[in-house]
């Protein structure tokens, strides 16, 4: 609040000024939040923000200067946000203004208000000086906003300051009245209606410091401050006219200050007409409008332009000269509020450790857990926490009593009354989590090899291959986590065929396996479905094992297996047939399968990219911001140990070798059903079996007669 009148010279009183009072939208602290986040990280350099405030509508209400969402750049497009708002309108007049944001809370009460304060001062300063303020009043009215933002809690420390320079001797005001009883009835006219033109246009109406003049015939006249020369005339009746927020009767707003200051500095005047302009409901209002005249003495050191003035403008909170907060966290939507904290993590990475970290690749990608196991509860998870948003689990499974304490993403109540299918429970859970997660559950047996399907069953069989090749195909990730081996084929085969980056994961009673697949033994640019097989050349099988780029492929999960997938599960004890292992090692196993997809994802060659080695010179880890993307992982609990090795692809793989694809892609579901119903087919067809043979007939002699150590070659 103004100060009380107090007797000046001249017999006047001295002019208190009422002080501008700040609003801030909420969508500016959304907007500022996204900027701290995804552009400045902890650089605290101070932000170009625009204000906006207009002349007071109300007869009892003051008008605020206002930060909307619109009054900081775009965490985009700084430049295409800064000239969208460069110019105003009638209700909204900008104001510039500089934000200082800092980076803990402790800063925020630590920093130096009064040289801040002082900075933006003699900007104002020597805008006046210059001949600035002239072309562009706004810059009169330059405010600063000093700020934390708790990004955590969403809660917002913020104190607003509108430095005003002080003349000392203070200025002294005569005869204050309303605008009415202070113009003829004729003159008043005439001001309505020069103003409301004023207001109306739209290359003026966001002008807020203006002249107004008034002929001898009564008739006004409003121009800018830079046709002040054009004023001087004979009779004539001059008025310093500004946009005035303030509703007070007795007091003019807080943007007359500056404006005096320039009026002394620029004009030389010692006397001044003032206009303190104010609307009611849109329309010009001389009854709450205000003219004064301010008498000014010349402060002592005013006109040495390097001496910046005192100047004062830290905006008061209820009366205490402390900062104010305001928390969003309870007027925000609970699941906007979840996607935010949610990505808080990822985004901090990007301040320091990873900028170069894509949050844009994860959140768009589609992954597939084909598993809603111990394994598949893991890495769903671990996915969301990586900013992975499509999600898709694939089991037939029920949840049983035993499931809740080793697999993540159930309770006691789904396994009542039979228990819930897995996939179905796992969306349900995931969507508690985290409300924002596009997660699909299937319930859905994978055919697999060693499974022989009886003649009545065959078409459903068909359907379920048909279902989880369009899975697949949909999906840009595939992850494979179901606890037998031979489960794991046909998705592998689909996945080769199509490309897709496969992950598996696959847990022993203490150890685990941790890879990613190599490509296909075709690299495929088009739809797979349409493919012309009869262009096959005839060394299909050398071609099969290299990369795209002529490097050595990368194998499967089978390319080093000797035998074909069959049953795993027959004739097996109980401890056989469930997934017995260590508590600790499904989250080890799964953390690794999601860490190395995340690798793939911001590898520059993608799937393609060949085995890194930790120490390695061609491992590239030193270009790559996440370290080195390995081909395999395998750990053991019992010794507490890790290896990364490689395996290449072989040509006679059951599940990825060019002859498999190949037939796969010529005979279709026929040759599924026949690799299913037939143990032996696959070992058959990649020469697996001919292998064997060669194997248990090569003999070899053994001397067990030299005593000469130097014999022993180790292997």
């Amino acid at each position: 609040m103004a100060a009380k009148r107090e007797s000046g010279s001249g017999g006047g009183s001295i002019l208190q000024f009422a002080p501008f009072q700040s609003s801030v939208d909420e969508g500016f602290w959304h907007r500022l939040s996204s900027l701290k986040l995804n552009k400045l990280g902890i650089d605290e350099s101070p932000i170009p923000i625009t204000g906006f405030y207009a002349p007071c509508s109300h007869l009892q209400v003051s008008n605020h200067l206002s930060l909307l969402t619109e009054s900081l750049p775009s965490d985009s497009d700084e430049q295409s946000s800064t000239a969208e708002i460069s110019r105003g309108s009638r209700n909204k007049c900008t104001v510039p203004g500089t934000l200082y944001n800092s980076n803990t809370l402790e800063s925020f009460y630590t920093i130096d208000k009064q040289s801040l304060l002082k900075q933006e001062a003699k900007k104002i300063w020597e805008d006046i000086h210059s001949g600035k303020a002239v072309e562009d009043s706004t810059v009169l009215s330059r405010f600063l906003v000093i700020s934390f933002a708790d990004l955590k809690k969403w809660s917002f420390h913020y104190w607003f300051a509108f430095p005003a320079l002080v003349l000392d001797p203070p200025a002294t005001v005569v005869d204050l009245k309303p605008a009415s009883l202070w113009f003829s009835s004729q003159e008043a006219e005439s001001v309505s209606a020069a103003c409301s033109d004023w207001r109306n246009s739209s290359l003026t109406a966001d002008v807020p410091y203006f002249l107004l003049t008034i002929a001898p015939n009564s008739r006004a006249t409003i121009r800018h401050l830079k046709d002040r020369e054009a004023c001087e005339g004979d009779g004539q009746k001059l008025l310093f006219g500004f946009y005035d927020p303030c509703h007070l009767q007795n007091h003019p707003g807080w943007p007359l200050r500056n404006f005096l200051a320039l009026i002394l500095t620029r004009w030389k005047l010692k006397s001044v007409l003032f206009l303190c302009y104010r609307e009611n409901r849109g329309f010009t209002d001389l009854g709450l409008s205000l003219v004064g005249e301010a008498l000014i003495t010349v402060p002592q050191g005013w006109g040495d332009h390097q001496c910046v003035p005192n100047t004062v403008g830290w905006e008061l909170n209820k009366g205490r000269k402390v900062p104010r907060c305001i928390s969003l966290a309870k007027s925000m939507d609970p699941t906007r509020l979840a996607i935010s904290a949610a990505d808080l993590n990822l985004k901090l990475m990007r301040w320091r450790q990873l900028p170069s970290l894509n949050l844009d690749i994860l959140s768009s990608r589609k992954c597939l857990l084909l598993g809603a196991g111990t394994l598949g509860c893991q890495v769903a998870r671990m996915l969301m926490a990586w900013g992975v948003r499509k999600i898709t689990l694939l089991d037939n499974g029920r949840v049983a009593m035993s499931n809740p304490l080793r697999q993540s993403l159930y309770t006691l109540d789904d396994c009542l009354n039979g228990g819930d299918f897995k996939a179905m429970a796992a969306v349900k859970s995931l969507e508690r989590i985290f409300p924002a997660v596009a997660a699909e559950g299937v319930v859905m047996a994978i055919p697999m090899p060693g499974h022989p399907v009886p003649c009545q069953e065959e078409d459903s069989v068909l359907d379920d291959c048909r279902r989880l090749t369009d899975l697949i195909l949909s999906h840009d990730v595939i992850f494979l986590l179901t606890d037998t081996r031979e489960s794991r084929w046909l998705p592998t085969l689909l996945c080769a065929n199509t490309n897709k980056i496969t992950i598996t994961a696959a847990l022993g009673f203490d150890s685990f396996l941790v890879m990613r697949h190599g490509p296909g033994p075709f690299s495929i640019t088009h739809d797979v479905k349409t493919e012309a097989v009869n262009g096959l050349s005839a060394d299909m099988d050398n071609l099969g094992l290299n990369n795209r780029d002529g490097g050595q492929r990368l194998g499967c999960y089978f390319c080093n297996d000797v035998v074909a997938p069959t049953d795993s599960t027959a004739n097996r004890t109980l401890d056989q047939q469930c997934t017995v292992t260590r508590p600790g090692l499904a989250p080890i196993a799964s953390a690794l399968a999601v860490e190395l997809f995340v690798g793939v994802l911001h590898h520059p060659k993608g799937i393609y990219a060949g085995a890194e080695f930790a120490n390695s010179i061609d491992s590239g880890s030193s270009e790559q911001p996440l370290g080195i993307l390995p081909h395999q992982i395998r750990g053991s609990l019992s010794q507490f140990s890790q290896m990364t090795l490689v395996g290449h692809s072989s040509n006679s793989c059951t599940a990825c070798c060019s002859t498999v694809v190949s037939e796969y892609r010529k005979r279709g579901m026929e040759f599924i059903l026949q690799a299913i119903n037939h143990p032996t087919y696959l070992e058959d067809l990649t020469g697996l079996t001919e292998l064997k043979k060669s194997a248990n007939s090569f003999h070899v002699d053994w001397d067990y007669e030299s005593d000469n150590e130097d014999d022993c070659v180790e292997i």
